[in-house]
């Protein structure tokens, strides 16, 4: 863990743009930080779109591993140049931005030495060629220059796919692919981007209807290079991919044990990722015990629901809750209408939990025909105010046998509001320098917020049925298992059965789910772990506050005071809550 990190006072980023630099050490540090922006625009082409910024137009970015070695190699330089700053001549507010800064610059410099990070360039749920199958769905269509940048990413594809094909031979040969188990479907979901006519596809959505700010003649002009770029390119580079992917990888993949421990230097490349997701310098076995701690507790709160509802036990009510058809949609169209209609509910609620609320709306949509199966129940795509975006709340439409009503109270908070879009859209939007808004993220707070905002359905009244209250809790033994579980594969030599019954024992997702989720544990060691390590340190500094300021705590100024940095690792976050409460304390 950073020390600078670990030490530092936090005041508002309000507080950030008003001080003013009392030393040259503040104005190399804040030219410094400005430099590192503007690379981060150069070389990040779908963020420089979100802000509003042309100069990613047309581009994807280098894929090649010569262009990763490049960018550790620039890091590692800004690093030597933070470096010779005297952080203790900053303000307090510009130390944050030191130390977040210079601790995501060294976290991604410390995953550089391992062939894990140069060369797992996918997992079964997406990769760079997700990246593209998603640009009609996430790309600014109001003028003209819009769409030349979005044909222009078509047509650079071809050249994009063939980095990422080059890196991930390398993997093939280093034996760091994949498990077998979690990649069945994978070459039948990358089918689904392919197609004869460009016309019939998503790609082509963006040209269903003419801005009136592009003429006839442009318009036409368009339409003729975007389906030569797909029939062309596109196209051709998914195939490359999907033949590349079945006569080369998947004759290749792990068929041992799933986790990374399997792979070359894997455990202490699990090691490095534990600390990177989790902010934290817990060890995979205190994270395991801890698991199984959580899991303990949570259970005997299930087993009370469990009688509330009239069952003599946990087990026959979960199975009743699997199996019993009124829990379940009977379309997707009555999936989405029961997902969009609790949505605007928990809108009520916001500006009772909250004392600022972001401008950006969000919307309910499916998650994409392509993308669907196998993938997760949900998940939140960031949108953007400076191109047009809403935030997305995307929810899985397939296996509808799957996807119980009673977890949608559950799922909508963490995805929604006031979970992802609430801290990502407020993030933007803060009163502070563009790196901090659009260009660090911690999973542990990020996703920390998300399961912390399960827990403030409680106080919304949205579990007002045991079956939604089984689950909320359902989701909360979800994330706790997931301590367990990932812990057990990478570290401890689980295999994916012994995940899948542990998570079946335990929870109460479905079938569909859990194999999922243990799919995704294992392609992407240790991201699971931030939930729960997250949601428990906000809970434990909301405990902290309620009890230090007794009639004078808040709960909207707690939210707000959380939130009001954005993303920050979490001993950041605690130093931060522990200046709120003294700063409480002492005001009238």
């Amino acid at each position: 863990m950073s020390t600078a990190a670990s030490t530092i006072l936090v005041s508002g980023p309000a507080a950030a743009q008003s001080q003013e630099a009392v030393s040259p050490e503040a104005s190399r540090y804040e030219a410094l930080r400005e430099e590192i922006w503007q690379w981060t625009l150069d070389n990040s082409p779908y963020l420089a779109t979100s802000v509003g910024d042309r100069r990613g137009d047309g581009k994807l970015g280098d894929l090649s591993i010569a262009g990763y070695e490049q960018e550790i190699a620039d890091k590692r330089a800004f690093v030597q140049r933070l470096d010779a700053i005297d952080e203790s001549a900053l303000t307090d507010n510009l130390r944050v931005d030191y130390a977040i800064l210079k601790r995501s610059l060294e976290d991604d410099i410390a995953g550089a030495a391992f062939d894990q990070s140069r060369y797992i360039l996918f997992t079964n749920r997406g990769g760079w060629f997700q990246s593209v199958s998603s640009l009609p769905y996430r790309s600014p269509f109001f003028t003209l220059a819009d769409y030349e940048s979005y044909v222009g990413r078509l047509e650079a594809y071809g050249a994009y796919n063939a980095q990422g094909i080059a890196r991930s031979r390398e993997a093939v040969a280093r034996g760091l692919t994949q498990p077998c188990g979690p990649m069945e479907g994978f070459a039948e979901n990358l089918a689904k981007n392919i197609a004869d006519d460009p016309e019939e596809t998503a790609f082509w959505q963006p040209f269903a209807e003419k801005p009136s700010t592009i003429s006839d003649s442009e318009w036409s002009a368009l339409q003729s290079r975007a389906r030569t770029a797909l029939n062309d390119g596109v196209f051709p580079a998914y195939r490359e991919f999907l033949d590349f992917y079945e006569n080369e990888y998947a004759p290749k993949c792990r068929t041992g044990a799933p986790g990374i421990l399997e792979t070359p230097g894997g455990d202490d490349y699990y090691a490095y990722r534990v600390a990177s997701f989790t902010t934290t310098d817990m060890t995979p076995d205190e994270i395991h015990r801890l698991g199984l701690s959580e899991v303990a507790r949570i259970r005997a709160e299930m087993e009370e629901v469990a009688k509330e509802a009239g069952y003599d036990t946990r087990e026959a009510y979960i199975e009743h809750l699997r199996t019993d058809p009124q829990y379940y949609a009977k379309s997707s169209e009555e999936l989405m209408e029961y997902a969009g209609a609790l949505a605007k509910e928990i809108d009520g609620w916001m500006p009772k939990l909250f004392g600022t609320l972001p401008r950006q709306p969000y919307t309910v949509l499916p998650i994409p025909a392509a993308q669907a199966p196998g993938n997760t129940t949900a998940y939140y795509e960031p949108g953007s105010l400076a191109s047009g975006q809403a935030g997305i709340y995307r929810v899985n439409t397939t296996d509808l046998d799957q996807r119980p009503l009673y977890e949608m109270p559950a799922l909508g908070v963490h995805e929604a509001v006031p979970g992802h879009h609430q801290q990502i859209a407020l993030q933007q939007e803060l009163d502070m320098h563009p790196l901090r808004q659009n260009g660090t993220f911690f999973t542990a707070f990020v996703e920390g917020w998300g399961l912390y905002s399960e827990r403030l359905g409680i106080e919304m009244g949205l579990y007002d049925t045991p079956a939604k209250q089984m689950g909320r809790l359902s989701y909360e033994m979800w994330r706790a298992t997931r301590l367990v579980v990932d812990t057990g594969m990478h570290a401890k030599g689980w295999s994916k059965q012994q995940a899948v019954d542990f998570m079946t024992k335990n929870t109460a997702l479905s079938a569909g789910n859990i194999d999922a989720e243990v799919n995704r544990y294992i392609t992407w060691p240790g991201q699971a772990l931030a939930y729960k390590i997250g949601e428990l340190k906000i809970r434990e500094l909301r405990e902290r506050a309620t009890e230090a300021l007794g009639a004078k705590f808040s709960l909207r100024d707690f939210h707000d005071a959380v939130l009001e940095n954005g993303a920050v690792p979490l001993d950041v976050l605690e130093a931060h809550i522990d200046r709120w409460i003294a700063e409480q304390q002492t005001a009238n």
